[in-house]
């Protein structure tokens, strides 16, 4: 009866999340009321709850977690600064003269703005506003327009630096300490969000390369979807103003993954960095103001209030969701599973990708792979490996159709002209690359975790 609650128990959740109401409140608020019919019924003890404010307090007490706010200031101040545009404006003027350069303008400069926001959602409309418009008046394919733009904007997931990586970084660790203690190892090793950033740093510099290949092609074989755009037209190359825009930002994030790379910082230590980086380089653009600043607060305050809110839901669940016996059962079924250890890998992995449709990466990270993650683990797979396997997963499923994140965020920027069809026909080619990557990822494993070995040694 108990794991026939535990399993009513995650159902529920998803239905009320898709309702639309509050993730935070959803998570706590049905994870009580099923202890209560728990405690009634005798499936459930309380004195599970009694671990709650401990919980809390080590959420509170987290210096890992103190880096979700920095990253995040350090994101919303680069997106109200200006640096897409100007950076967009001088690639565009360099490589605008070549068929399909204007696209690969779009891709790379995409891909510097996800690295340093770490933010789908802003990463996405902001390269929507800039570049779409210009893209459809110099008549690209509205789907290759519109394809391009959603998939560099979820780059934002798996570069580094990026909230995904900081959360899952907090989560896997805890997830491979309850490992340890099933297997009976006690060992002081433990997975640090520098791991992570080290272990997707390959991976998504390689997506970012895999795209421009494909828009290479595209501009090759289907010249007509990618038009020249006149040299009159795009002016004389500024290298002065092209250097100006390119560096600043491209140093703050050598700044970032140096600091850390180098073992000067912790990833609080270097988010701080980037956030004081970032505010700078917002000045000497003088883009600076106190408007400007209370606006970049109140981003940064309301993003990391949901982050934590959602996090202190997800403890309750997690506590509940336990005490219903979830834990035991879901080890149970994956050791029965065909294939084993790969078997449950690739069972979760699906389940993450179809749960990507309804549920964004903040609760997914914090609600599913608490629960899967110790088992998997426990049965030997690499943590670093299947934490940068998850954030390309979710990446993945963020720009699937028909309920992809990043298409929803696109949509709403995007002209009535351009049908939501012609979106999803945009985003199948790089569908197609990121299944690749995980593919490419999951044959040869040292592409994740060969350069955390060689910077940490473990």
């Amino acid at each position: 009866m108990a794991e026939v609650m535990s399993i009513l128990l995650f159902v529920s959740i998803c239905l009320v999340l898709m309702g639309g109401y509050p993730v935070a409140f959803t998570l706590a608020g049905v994870s009580l009321l099923f202890a209560g019919v728990g405690v009634v019924t005798g499936t459930f003890d309380a004195g599970y709850l009694s671990a709650l404010p401990n919980r809390l307090f080590g959420i509170m007490n987290n210096q890992t977690m103190l880096a979700v706010p920095l990253f995040v200031f350090m994101g919303v101040m680069l997106e109200k600064s200006k640096v897409a545009e100007d950076l967009l404006e001088s690639m565009s003027r360099l490589f605008g003269g070549i068929r399909g350069g204007l696209a690969i303008s779009v891709c790379l400069v995409g891909a510097l703005l996800a690295a340093s926001t770490g933010i789908v959602g802003a990463t996405v409309v902001t390269m929507g506003l800039l570049a779409l418009p210009t893209l459809l008046k110099r008549g690209f394919d509205p789907a290759v327009a519109t394809g391009t733009l959603a998939a560099t904007g979820t780059l934002g997931q798996i570069i580094p630096p990026s909230i995904v990586l900081v959360l899952l970084g907090d989560v896997m660790s805890s997830a491979y300490q309850q490992a340890q203690l099933r297997m009976g190892i006690f060992s002081p090793k433990t997975v640090s969000v520098g791991d992570l950033f080290m272990g997707a740093l390959i991976p998504g510099l390689l997506l970012v390369v895999l795209y421009v290949v494909y828009l290479i092609l595209v501009a090759i074989f289907q010249p007509k979807k990618m038009p020249v755009v006149p040299k009159e037209e795009l002016g004389e190359v500024q290298w002065g103003k092209l250097l100006g825009s390119l560096v600043p930002p491209l140093a703050l994030i050598v700044a970032v993954l140096g600091s850390i790379l180098a073992g000067y910082a912790t990833p609080t230590e270097a988010a701080a960095i980037g956030a004081v980086g970032a505010t700078l380089l917002a000045l000497f653009k003088g883009q600076l103001s106190l408007p400007q600043l209370r606006s970049v607060a109140q981003g940064t305050t309301e993003i990391s209030s949901m982050v934590f809110l959602i996090l202190i839901g997800a403890s309750l669940f997690s506590l509940v969701f336990r005490g219903f016996g979830g834990e035991a059962l879901i080890e149970d079924v994956f050791k029965q599973l065909p294939g084993g250890v790969l078997g449950a890998f690739f069972l979760v992995m699906l389940v993450i990708f179809l749960l990507g449709f309804i549920l964004d990466f903040i609760e997914i990270i914090f609600v599913v792979v608490p629960i899967v993650g110790p088992v998997l683990l426990a049965m030997g797979l690499d943590p670093v490996w299947l934490g940068v396997m998850i954030a390309l997963n979710l990446q993945t499923s963020f720009l699937t159709p028909p309920l992809g994140f990043s298409l929803f965020y696109l949509r709403g920027v995007t002209p009535r002209t351009v049908s939501t069809a012609t979106m999803y026909r945009g985003v199948i080619p790089f569908i197609i690359i990121q299944l690749m990557m995980l593919v490419i990822a999951y044959q040869f494993p040292a592409l994740i975790t060969w350069l955390p070995t060689q910077v940490y040694g473990s």
